[in-house]
């Protein structure tokens, strides 16, 4: 598929179902290398989700500024992927292969009936030792009640520094401002395009380029405070 194809789906994912409040950056592209991908099975299990406010946040901004109703009332539930592949046994016979794969598929389960499922693949991957996530869209039901909208999706990346504990997990995602911050002050070197009907900026870099950028900036909080992003959730866990 060629990039002005790609950019086409892109911008349609921006402005229908990928970034749709802009508190988040998005890439075309994962923000990880194989090599830096790890699994942890603390992250596994049912989780509730609550918004997380910004250190010295005023405590008169609303908990759900950020946040929709989907993102907070829903349980997240957080697996690893196991892939399922039907084979010919030697007699003939129909088997299944089981398969479990290095990422994880994070649902949101909604408790009201009728609701959408919202579905997203996870990557957990370390630079310097600390721990981020990637995040991509996947199999959302909503989808597959819209033709339109199933033939335009196109996924794109978010990332977030990730901190587990046995009862609750902190989740901070890289913000839009933050990076244009960075990139206007001229802090980092990223590949990026600017999408006018969509008024933000929608990162084009490879996942060595963007890997560099995490390796440089993501450990300097006066580059990137990642306790002051806009979207910022705490896991609690449920079982």
């Amino acid at each position: 598929m060629n990039l002005k194809k790609i950019m086409a789906f892109a911008v349609f994912i921006l402005l229908m179902f990928g970034c749709t409040d802009f508190f988040m950056i998005c890439s075309l592209h994962p923000f990880y290398l194989d090599k830096d991908v790890t699994l942890i099975s603390e992250i596994e299990g049912n989780w509730t989700a609550k918004p997380k406010r910004a250190k010295k946040e005023s405590e008169k901004k609303e908990d759900n500024s950020v946040w929709n109703e989907a993102d907070t009332t829903s349980l997240w539930k957080i697996e690893r992927f196991i892939s399922r592949t039907s084979v010919k046994t030697a007699k003939g016979k129909d088997s299944t292969v089981y398969k479990p794969m290095d990422y994880y598929v994070v649902k949101l389960i909604s408790t009201l009936p009728d609701t959408t499922q919202y579905e997203f693949r996870m990557v957990l991957f370390r630079v310097k030792k600390a721990l981020y996530a990637d995040f991509m869209p996947a199999g959302n039901t909503g989808l597959s009640r819209s033709r339109f909208a199933a033939e335009s999706y196109f996924p794109v990346h978010t990332l977030a520094r990730v901190i587990i504990g046995s009862k609750k997990t902190d989740i901070s995602w890289l913000g839009a401002e933050c990076m244009k911050e960075m990139i206007e002050k001229k802090h980092v070197r990223v590949n990026y395009k600017w999408v006018s009907s969509a008024k933000r900026l929608l990162l084009t870099g490879s996942p060595e380029q963007l890997t560099g950028m995490i390796e440089r900036y993501a450990g300097e909080p006066r580059f990137i405070d990642w306790e002051k992003q806009q979207a910022m959730l705490n896991l609690n866990r449920k079982n």
